[in-house]
């Protein structure tokens, strides 16, 4: 089997998949779910809802805060506690709408069949309709940032989409919820991508799996062997290839320009197996986006596993399911080791881009001591986007702002790669990062002036 990769950089994080092979299970409902209003890249929602009104699972409970925005529908049935404020997972208070459960009554215009829907079936769906459903439904990225995923099927007059990549990579190396979700719903994942080519207007399709998940290739292999526009590309096992820039250069070998360049630009589409999967049942079944699959791992967690989980459930129901708490200091994260947040509450609900809920211990989570650069370079060697971190997080602690722009500071991924191969143990990405936003608030108010 001839694997790809992508060209510049990477590392190789020790692998900890401990619910690979864990089938996927329904979490309980919560008793009080908690629905933050920014869940998606763009303006906030804005609540459709006040206190004391009934919703039932479906019931839109914020509408799209403006163009780049999404809206958010409860996960469960019940009564609006109260419209507050509550603390996320980057540890700011941000306005939330919290639901006392009451049962699990559902919109009845969900189509809660298990029925395989195809496109072929559906003539009526046009690509505008495809993307006026996405809209609706409030899909966004399941992966990443949470990107609105109907603006990635429109694309500026100045670009033009060749080819849609699905991202089966999922390289962070404790993360299993896509694997599972590949697993258990192949067929329902490749419709998905039937919907977003067509709303795409393209005739290519790609899907690329790291080739640690041999039994997923092999299935969609499988699947796809009568399709000739889609092509299932096996890829080596390397960090951060999950990253849309670094996919689109091991899948079509073209690299995504600084920004603000898009994959769009050089044609391609990403988007993530759970967003593929989210499309399908938004598209074919009329089921908004209001749970996901999220996966409660960690070395010392008694009975770590693959969940679909409503959104709204606190990171402490989820992690109770699992054994509760292990015993001594822990660090919790939303998301993976790599590029996960750390949560300071597990009153944190998971939400639209929650893909694991991941527990260290205090001897995987602590930081060592920093020492003086030795000029090795390694961070250079692994940075997948070309850049000299040493040098940022340097000019980033001088606030030397203008050469931090200058050195594409902008275009810094956020993957780690840098600090976690830096032999000095120096905090990289850190400095990186509050430069990077220093920069970005200074050309935001730079265009605002123009």
């Amino acid at each position: 089997m001839k694997v790809r990769t992508f060209r510049i950089g990477g590392v190789h994080p020790e692998e900890n998949k401990l619910t690979h092979e864990v089938e996927t299970r329904l979490a309980e409902l919560p008793k009080q779910a908690i629905f933050p209003l920014s869940q998606h890249i763009g303006a906030p929602a804005k609540p459709v809802v006040a206190k004391g009104d009934k919703v039932k699972v479906g019931t839109m409970i914020a509408e799209a805060g403006g163009f780049v925005s999404a809206p958010i529908y409860s996960s469960v049935s019940g009564t609006v506690f109260k419209i507050d404020e509550s603390m996320d997972a980057t540890g700011y208070r941000k306005p939330v709408i919290i639901i006392n459960v009451e049962g699990d009554e559902w919109e009845e215009s969900i189509d809660r069949s298990d029925k395989l829907e195809k496109l072929a079936d559906h003539p009526e769906l046009t690509p505008e309709e495809i993307v006026e459903r996405v809209k609706v439904a409030g899909v966004t990225g399941m992966g990443g940032a949470g990107f609105p995923t109907f603006i990635k099927l429109c694309p500026p007059p100045t670009a033009t989409a060749e080819c849609v990549i699905l991202n089966g990579v999922e390289c962070e190396p404790y993360i299993t919820a896509d694997y599972r979700l590949m697993m258990e719903h192949a067929e329902e994942i490749l419709v998905g991508l039937d919907l977003l080519m067509k709303a795409a207007k393209v005739e290519k399709g790609y899907i690329g799996i790291e080739d640690n998940k041999p039994a997923a290739i092999e299935l969609f292999e499988k699947l796809t062997a009568n399709d000739p526009r889609v092509e299932i590309v096996a890829l080596e096992k390397k960090y951060p290839q999950g990253g849309e820039k670094q996919l689109v250069d091991a899948v079509i070998r073209r690299q995504v320009p600084a920004p603000p360049a898009i994959p769009v630009n050089v044609g391609a589409i990403v988007q993530n197996v759970g967003t593929a999967f989210a499309v399908y049942q938004a598209v074919m079944k009329r089921k908004p986006l209001f749970e996901r699959y999220t996966t409660v791992t960690g070395k010392q967690i008694k009975n770590p596993g693959n969940f679909l989980v409503r959104m709204g459930t606190p990171f402490s129901q989820m992690i109770e399911t699992c054994g509760g708490m292990p015993e001594g200091d822990n660090k919790v994260l939303a998301g993976g080791p790599m590029m996960g947040k750390a949560v300071s509450s597990l009153d944190t609900p998971v939400c639209k881009g929650t893909n694991s809920i991941t527990v260290l211990t205090e001897d995987d989570a602590r930081r060592k001591e920093p020492q003086p650069c030795i000029r090795c370079a390694k961070c250079v060697s692994a940075c997948p986007m070309g850049l000299e971190p040493y040098l940022l997080s340097t000019l980033s602690v001088a606030q030397e702002w203008e050469r931090c722009e200058k050195e594409e500071i902008v275009s810094c991924i956020s993957c780690g790669s840098c600090q976690f191969t830096c032999p000095a143990h120096r905090p990289l990405l850190d400095n990186i990062l509050q430069g990077k936003g220093a920069v970005m608030g200074i050309i935001r108010a730079r265009n605002a002036k123009k």
